[in-house]
């Protein structure tokens, strides 16, 4: 071969291996005539126990689906151990520190009603933005977010507390969970139970809204669209038809080594990180190792449940010829304790246990590959306005584009994870970044925790006080502090 055909071909094989290496869009860049289409699926009160992160008891075979071919993050954060904050962060692009939402009956509108919220961006660029579930907050829709699915705000939550409102009811708190009711002797309230519904559950109100997805997606797969959907499930009461608590044995389910039938701080740890009352399962009364290992089975169940309502949108988005065309996004809004230091629930939670989400991100033609870095929910508004090519969000939009580590997962990554919470009169901030996880409660004066997650990931041993790690907790004092609290 001659010299000059031979650095031809070389050329022309580097030309090519370049445009097979560029199968993202980034902001900036040329758009395509064809954007992605966009599905993110949500669901509420989902620890990062599912098939894809290792948990050999529980079947989730349909998440496990959209992790074939997606970026697994193994240390994604909520901002917020709580449903309304946590949404409002990710879906506005700030920090519960600077919308100021710390329950589940505020509305951002109230006092930022040009905020542009991450549906209402990809809507102002071309996009179909639809709404099937719980996306927002039960009862508190942002209507003006949506082209199809949004619903008027209610004021039996919005108003709550306030002169002339009425109390919510438990069909208000509890829609769409048709069902039998198990015996008294594993519940204790309304609000502390176990559900067995009929038949295959169709009457639930996850199952309603994973038919809605489907509907949509029938309509729009000839247009560009941004769909939603949120699952209501494993959030309490646990939820299943019959049949998905057949799937599990209690007596094998294992409790967890930090377990406790009452919850309590263990010793040397600040007493505001464990709650004196749960707030959703064992409410008002100690579990026991087999209440404890029936409640495991039932959350295990509705996961199990809402997993194949999960199924049904992902055999409609193939069925359509969408999957190629469509970034999958799945992740939970927060996390939840069952038994870990007594708790029963996500509520004022910091620990990891509280914080960590499962979240997957599964870009057409993409690798199965998975990376520890630490990122947040909040980064979700940056990172898919990036991978669709739109233009870059507002400066005022907190959290950044993961695109980087969707190309290269163990590259190196500076930047920490920042949640909080509020307890009656306590405010705790949290840091996650590389092995440490750093908490304190009112800036140290009630106490401050530090793990290092690498070496004790179920958070058994408070390094706080112990003078060999002083340094550690000195930097990231001064991190946690740079969490941002003002709008810009």
């Amino acid at each position: 071969m001659r010299k000059g055909t031979r650095r031809g071909l070389i050329a022309f094989l580097a030309l090519a291996l370049l445009i097979v290496q560029l199968p993202i869009p980034t902001s900036g860049q040329k758009k395509s005539a064809k954007k992605y289409n966009v599905l993110v699926v949500i669901a509420d009160d989902l620890r990062p126990e599912i098939g894809a992160y290792g948990n050999p008891l529980i079947k989730t075979p349909n998440i496990d689906r959209i992790a074939k071919g997606a970026t697994k993050f193994d240390r994604a954060y909520a901002q917020y151990p709580l449903c309304n904050p946590s949404r409002t962060s990710f879906l506005t692009g700030r920090y519960p520190t600077q919308h100021k939402i710390y329950n589940s009956n505020d509305y951002f509108r109230r006092a930022y009603p040009d905020w542009v919220t991450l549906p209402q961006y990809f809507q102002k660029h071309g996009y179909a933005t639809l709404r099937s579930g719980k996306i927002f907050h039960g009862g508190i829709d942002d209507r003006v977010s949506w082209t199809e699915g949004g619903e008027p705000t209610d004021p039996a939550i919005t108003e709550r507390g306030r002169p002339g409102a009425r109390p919510v009811s438990e069909s208000d708190r509890y829609d769409g969970n048709e069902g039998k009711v198990a015996p008294a002797s594993n519940r204790a309230s309304n609000s502390d139970r176990i559900i067995v519904l009929d038949g295959d559950g169709s009457q639930h109100g996850d199952y309603k809204t994973a038919t809605r997805a489907v509907d949509m997606l029938g309509r729009y797969k000839d247009k560009q669209f941004f769909l939603a959907v949120g699952f209501v499930k494993p959030h309490s009461p646990p939820t299943a038809p019959k049949s998905f608590f057949d799937m599990y044995d209690a007596s094998k389910m294992p409790l967890p080594v930090d377990f406790a039938e009452q919850p309590k701080a263990p010793a040397g740890f600040p007493e505001a990180s464990i709650a004196p009352r749960n707030a959703d399962l064992f409410v008002g009364r100690d579990s026991t190792p087999d209440l404890a290992r029936e409640m495991m089975r039932a959350y295990y169940a509705s996961t199990s449940f809402m997993d194949a309502q999960v199924g049904r949108v992902l055999d409609a988005l193939e069925m359509n010829g969408l999957r190629e065309n469509t970034i999958v996004v799945f992740f939970g809004d927060h996390g939840y304790h069952l038994g870990e230091k007594g708790k029963w629930s996500k509520a004022y939670s910091l620990y990891e246990i509280g914080l960590r989400v499962p979240l997957f991100i599964a870009v057409p033609n993409g690798k199965t590959q998975s990376t520890d870095r630490p990122v947040q929910l909040q980064d979700l508004y940056r990172t898919l306005s990036d991978l669709c090519g739109l233009p870059a969000p507002p400066a005022n939009i907190e959290g950044r584009s993961i695109v980087p580590l969707i190309r290269s997962p163990r590259q190196k990554w500076d930047h920490p994870a920042y949640s909080m919470m509020q307890m009656q009169d306590i405010l705790g901030h949290s840091v996650r970044k590389d092995n440490w996880h750093y908490v304190e409660y009112d800036e140290g004066r009630k106490g401050e925790m530090l793990f290092d997650i690498q070496k004790d990931p179920h958070e058994l041993k408070n390094l706080a006080a112990d003078p060999k790690h002083g340094k550690v907790v000195a930097e990231l004092r001064k991190l946690v502090r740079k969490m941002p609290t003002e709008n810009k």
